[in-house]
């Protein structure tokens, strides 16, 4: 019985060791796919069969298995992609590692999910394959979201404005560049033009159509030029830049990571030479032994064959993380197994012989596995974040010099832009301030080693189209010159005198805008700026809100606030003069104090002081007399009760104030000429119901009407300073508000009126240009110079200052008599000691009579 046991064992265990020996042997197969003819499939061919060596040399990684790889090359054709991935599902593979190119991406991505096999690609990085669509694509390279992130952070940190973006259309760099605007909106920044070229710019005849729309890029005004493409089409882009003469000064090219990727593997010299003063990106990948050890037995694997470059180390990589992975599937007790998907097999095989593809059981779980995995690899840690994004993506910044790759700085998502290596920064504390921003100096195409401004006036051979308003009141600030038909005026010499600062020249025409009848709306002025009318506005523009939605300002250059001008009258010494420092409220407050003092006084004192005694009639004299000698300090009575002496005090220092504010408000009248309005302010206008005037075409009718509310059936346009006058002596409107600087020359010569109360606005004028436009950048920076050289200011006085004929006036308002507000706080600590007196002195009084 025993002895059948044991053998029962024996067999047992055979059939074991069989089906692990069985299962041991079998080979775990890997497609790939790829153009073996391109740069990217010959390195990456290389690397995958290096890392297959390698893998297979140590037992461990797979438990005996071995690692099969098969390579199909789709030479450059999607149909050939497909038909590459039909025979791998025909064929037990576990996973596939390519596309190369994105434009296959999608198609293949839609069979992995329906056969359940993972897709891993480190070329094919299109911002668009999103996880959620495509569950078993993965891409073991950085998203290009992030190599278009590190270009607008560069575009914002040399303060350019507007790229012109180069791409080919096919979905990889199309996608690419749509992220690239998205980051750039995010930082002000934008692109002003997109040149497409063919998907396939490779063939005959392609040549010419590149070079026509490099002409068309040519003749427009930014000079930032990002190209996006695939290494097989960049040096046919920079050959036909080369040709039109747009690789010398003042552009900027700005290359994708397909430039770095042919310069490591294919060093010609012709593409340094048309690369020179380039800047471009490539993966960052941080220095380690493996790294070097690696690079050095390169030649031996390629055979010389071809130069190893940053995507040749991720397909090692890929290649091991698919490893790790299997491996990690293998070791949590799942098995390798394959069944026929049951839709294909309704379908029937037919001549494709469908029915022969079949579902991998355990895709799923192996997806899972691959997003769990955490290596290191040449390339630097590799895992996934939560967005199955390669975490830590960093680039190097390249500056092609010579026959060399420069590098000046660092991108990474952690640290922005940065001299220091991303590794050593994801040691400290973050820091993203723009201080923190910094590369290394650049040579920039022809050599220039200054920042290129990044702009020019577009070739069209026509002039900057300034418009200008054309006025017909208060033409100093700018009008029409009848004999050279040009524009002359204030606002036009410090335009002129801006622009003789610029470090360019800028050719410009003025073009007035109006009728010549009435002054312009300076809204429809600055609104033909964005229907492409004109360039820009020069004039009297102030600076406001819906305006500045559409069109960008330049610094500004004067104040322009609105004030309210009004009729006036002098107020001349009289025999009453001595009423005016005190509104009759203040002298009816402080009478009832005096006499509210001398009753408190009274009570605190006449049952202890003798002087505060007597018949009824004198005591209220006592108590008068008192009270109003305390304004000379001249009262004989002596006080004796403590609380007496507590109200005293408080009150002489009340009194102090009092007399010392009287004084000086009345030597200010008598010596002062004022002036008397029977408007006060804005306020005052608001409320009541006259008619107020505005000059036409200001932006102070919308003002009134929609941020204050006065209805529109009050306000009277006007349209000089003649009429000005004339409504304001006729009573047709109670006031005019206008900006500031019209009614200081308006008041220069019609002293019979005068500011009334305070600027309630503050605001300025500026030139006015195109959105996102560069010139309204640097006539800014002009501006400050010309007010810091002391120029803005001397030609305000030549045009503004020194033409008053009136003398300097001011005005007496509501706010320039004392009345009880400028007090109460006095008023209410005096009064607050008499009731506190009043309160003890009969709480004493109470307490002794109980008590007694």
């Amino acid at each position: 019985m025993k002895l059948l046991l044991v053998v029962s064992w024996i067999r047992v265990l055979c059939v074991v060791v069989c089906l692990w020996s069985t299962m041991a042997s079998e080979d775990v197969h890997v497609g790939a796919i790829f153009s073996l003819d391109t740069i990217n499939g010959r390195v990456s061919k290389f690397a995958m069969e290096a890392a297959v060596a390698d893998i297979n040399s140590d037992p461990s990684i797979l438990g005996g298995r071995t690692l099969s790889l098969q390579i199909h090359d789709s030479n450059y054709s999607g149909f050939l992609s497909i038909m590459g991935a039909l025979q791998f599902m025909k064929t037990d593979i576990v996973a596939i590692i390519g596309p190369q190119s994105s434009v296959m991406a999608p198609v293949l991505s839609h069979l992995a999910n329906e056969l359940h096999v993972p897709l891993l690609s480190f070329t094919a990085l299109d911002p668009t394959l999103s996880p959620i669509q495509y569950p078993y694509f993965f891409q073991t390279a950085p998203n290009d979201l992030f190599q278009m992130t590190a270009i607008a952070e560069m575009v914002s940190y040399y303060g350019w404005a507007q790229v012109i973006a180069i791409y080919t259309d096919e979905e990889q760099s199309r996608n690419g560049i749509t992220a690239l605007g998205d980051k750039l909106t995010e930082r002000r920044c934008k692109i002003s033009y997109k040149a497409v070229l063919p998907p396939d710019i490779r063939p005959r005849g392609m040549m010419n159509l590149v070079v026509q729309e490099l002409v068309k890029v040519k003749m427009m005004e930014s000079r930032v030029l990002v190209v996006n493409t695939l290494s097989a089409y960049g040096p046919i882009i920079l050959r036909a830049a080369k040709l039109l003469g747009m690789l010398e000064d003042g552009y900027v090219w700005i290359a994708t990571a397909w430039l770095p990727t042919i310069l490591d593997s294919r060093p010609l010299p012709d593409i340094f030479d048309m690369a020179q003063g380039l800047i471009t990106l490539r993966p960052h990948t941080p220095d380690s032994q493996r790294k070097k050890e690696f690079t050095a037995r390169w030649n031996q694997l390629s055979k010389g064959a071809i130069g190893l470059n940053v995507y040749g180390l991720y397909a090692y990589d890929t290649v091991w993380l698919l490893a790790r992975a299997i491996k990690a599937f293998l070791k949590e007790g799942n098995n390798i197994s394959f069944s026929n998907d049951p839709a294909l097999t309704a379908i029937g095989g037919g001549s494709m012989n469908l029915s022969a593809l079949s579902i991998f059981d355990g895709g799923n779980q192996l997806v899972q596995t691959i997003e769990e995995t955490n290596m290191t690899g040449l390339t630097g840690p590799i895992w996934y974040d939560s967005n199955r994004f390669l975490v830590n993506p960093s680039f190097d910044v390249i500056n092609i010099v010579g026959n060399q790759m420069r590098q000046i700085g660092y991108w990474s998502n952690y640290s922005g832009l940065s001299v220091v290596a991303p590794e050593i920064l994801r040691s400290r504390p973050q820091n993203r301030s723009s201080a923190s921003q910094k590369l290394y100096s650049v040579v920039w195409p022809g050599g220039a080693k200054k920042k290129p401004r990044g702009w020019v006036f577009p070739r069209d051979g026509r002039k900057l189209r300034i418009g200008v308003p054309r006025r017909v009141s208060f033409q100093e600030f700018v009008s029409e010159d009848k004999h050279t038909r040009g524009a002359h005026g204030y606002v036009i010499d410090i335009f002129l005198a801006a622009v003789k600062l610029l470090p360019y020249a800028v050719p410009c025409e003025f073009i007035f805008f109006g009728d010549g009848h009435q002054n312009p709306s300076y809204t429809d002025l600055v609104t033909r700026i964005t229907t492409g009318e004109f360039d820009a506005a020069v004039g009297d523009i102030a600076i406001v809100a819906n305006r500045m939605r559409i069109v960008d300002y330049t610094q500004p250059f004067t104040d322009s606030g609105l004030v309210v001008v009004a009729p006036v009258k002098k107020l001349s010494s009289s025999h009453w003069s001595f009423w005016r420092p005190f509104t009759p409220h203040m002298w009816a407050v402080t009478a009832a104090f005096f006499v509210i003092v001398g009753v408190v006084i009274w009570i605190l004192e006449h049952r202890l002081n003798d002087e505060f005694r007597g018949p009824p009639r004198k005591q209220l004299i006592t108590i008068l007399w008192f009270s109003f000698s305390t304004l000379f300090f001249a009262h004989r009575e002596n006080t004796v009760s403590t609380l007496g002496r507590m109200v005293l005090v408080i009150w002489l220092f009340v009194v102090l104030i009092i007399q010392s504010s009287y004084t000086a408000s009345l030597t200010s009248f008598l010596t002062v000429q004022h002036l008397s309005f029977s408007i006060k302010g804005i306020d005052t206008l608001i409320t009541s119901a006259e008619p107020i005037g505005f000059q036409r075409g200001s932006f102070a009718e919308d003002y009134l009407n929609e941020e204050l509310n006065i209805p529109k059936s009050r306000l009277k346009p006007l349209n000089s300073p003649e009429e000005y006058a004339d409504a304001l002596l006729k009573r047709r409107v109670a006031a005019v508000v206008d900006e500031r600087p019209y009614v200081d020359l308006f008041l220069s010569n019609y002293c019979q009126f005068a500011i009334a109360g305070q600027e309630f606005t503050k605001g300025s004028w500026g030139f006015a240009f195109k959105r996102d436009s560069p010139l309204a950048i640097d006539m800014s920076t002009a501006l400050l110079e010309l007010s810091e050289s002391g120029s803005l200011q001397n030609i305000t006085a030549t045009w503004l200052k020194n033409r008053s004929e009136c003398i300097t006036q001011s005005a007496v308002n509501d706010s320039d008599q004392l009345k009880p507000d400028n007090f109460i706080g006095l008023f209410f600590i005096c009064g607050i000691a008499c009731a506190v007196a009043l309160v003890t002195y009969f709480g004493l009084m109470i307490y002794q009579f109980y008590r007694n």
